[in-house]
């Protein structure tokens, strides 16, 4: 097979040639961008789900369809240990901008998004009073507002910014979307402003809307913020397709390209990918690039499974693994054979049984399991039980690590 030809995008938040299995979700956001527009009632979206089940592909896909709407839109990651306002004033400065609202409320509201941004203390998130001279510049040209969005508390500057970018979209006729991906790893704080924010929002009936995306135990993370949190968003956890999707996935591209499958290659690589969208991408492009001529056959995806484990190993696990120390690593490989000694077809294991896997007591392993969830790389998604943010990882972790 052609490998200039491949049509198939293993990448980290490459959207795929063929984006299937979420067609629900397109179209609920449709109905959402067409009922806020319209004044009507509606809630902000979180989507939830491990890592390469797609969350970015989608949030991205989620952007496209405001913008076609006429949205004015703007996305920022999150990250640990990184206050809100930078990442948040540049989103919205976007999304000002390609909403065209040019003079009157548009320079009002980009005066608001400039003091908003520069009343970030020079210590950061730590607090601090900022010296003129440490002020980070968001590139906007009107005067920073005086008395909107710039008392220094995040919560109120944010429901301020929020809501006056509300009104100046309403005048527009249209809505702004802020898109937030890796939203678990906001600061404490952050979470609290951004929900109280949006439940402003949504009680004003303002065309403004906040689409965030992240691990599993992002609902909790919200709710230990505001016990409304529950109410205030609608979501929707985004996990591996289903066979019928996942075939669509390989054979839609293939085809366009003039190619196909052989029906036992497509269930082979079903049970080799388990679903997952970006192991889907992984081993389509692997098994393209092997197989000698179409039909694509079993035979084919046998021979290029370990290619795409080889690659997987590397950028997928391995890099992951090697961000944990001797003392993490040692937690983790017990929590893959707990796993795989359960067989109860869950994914989260009791802490409880890996600390009697390393022979220890749970309270000493609680800086190593502390360390893990702070680097993303397992989650708690309820008290007393953990489990992997990365699909097939405690199988990764018992042949290979």
């Amino acid at each position: 097979m052609d490998p200039i030809r491949n049509p198939y995008a293993p990448g980290a938040g490459q959207r795929p040639p063929e984006l299937a299995g979420r067609d629900e979700q397109l179209d609920a956001f449709d109905v959402v961008l067409e009922r806020v527009a319209r004044g009507r009632p509606e809630r902000s979206i979180v989507l939830t789900g491990l890592r390469g089940v797609g969350k970015t592909v989608l949030l991205n896909a989620l952007r496209s369809a405001a913008v076609r709407a006429g949205w004015g839109t703007g996305k920022l990651e999150a990250r640990p240990e990184q206050s809100l306002r930078r990442p948040l004033a540049s989103a919205v400065h976007q999304a000002v901008r390609e909403l065209g609202a040019a003079g009157g409320t548009g320079d009002q509201a980009l005066g608001v998004v400039r003091a908003f941004a520069q009343r970030e203390p020079a210590g950061g998130a730590k607090g601090g009073t900022a010296r003129l001279r440490d002020r980070w510049n968001p590139g906007i040209g009107v005067p920073a507002a005086v008395g909107r969005a710039d008392s220094g508390d995040i919560e109120i500057d944010l429901v301020e910014l929020l809501s006056d970018l509300g009104g100046m979209a309403a005048d527009t006729g249209r809505g702004i979307a802020v898109f937030v991906d890796e939203m678990q790893d906001l600061e404490p704080d952050d979470v609290s402003a951004l929900c109280a924010a949006c439940h402003e929002i949504s009680q004003a009936r303002l065309p403004v809307i906040v689409v965030g995306a992240g691990l599993p135990h992002l609902p909790a993370v919200l709710s230990a913020s505001k016990s409304y949190s529950e109410r205030l968003f609608r979501y929707s956890r985004i996990d591996r397709l289903d066979r019928a999707a996942a075939d669509a996935a390989l054979v839609l591209p293939a085809e366009e390209e003039g190619a196909a499958y052989a029906p036992e290659a497509l269930e082979a690589l079903y049970a080799t990918t388990g679903g997952y969208p970006y192991f889907i991408q992984a081993y389509g492009k692997a098994v393209w690039d092997l197989a000698p001529a179409s039909p694509m056959t079993a035979a084919d995806v046998a021979v290029a499974a370990p290619e795409a484990e080889s690659e997987l190993a590397v950028g997928f696990f391995g890099s992951r693994f090697e961000r944990a120390t001797p003392g993490e690593r040692e937690y983790l490989r017990a929590m893959a054979d707990v796993a795989a000694a359960l067989h109860d077809g869950t994914d989260a294991v009791p802490t409880a049984d890996v600390a009697a896997h390393l022979g220890r007591k749970p309270q000493s392993l609680s800086p190593a399991r502390d360390a893990l969830l702070k680097k993303g790389l397992i989650y708690s998604g309820e008290r007393g039980r953990i489990a992997f943010t990365v699909p097939h990882f405690g199988r990764y972790l018992r042949e290979n690590a």
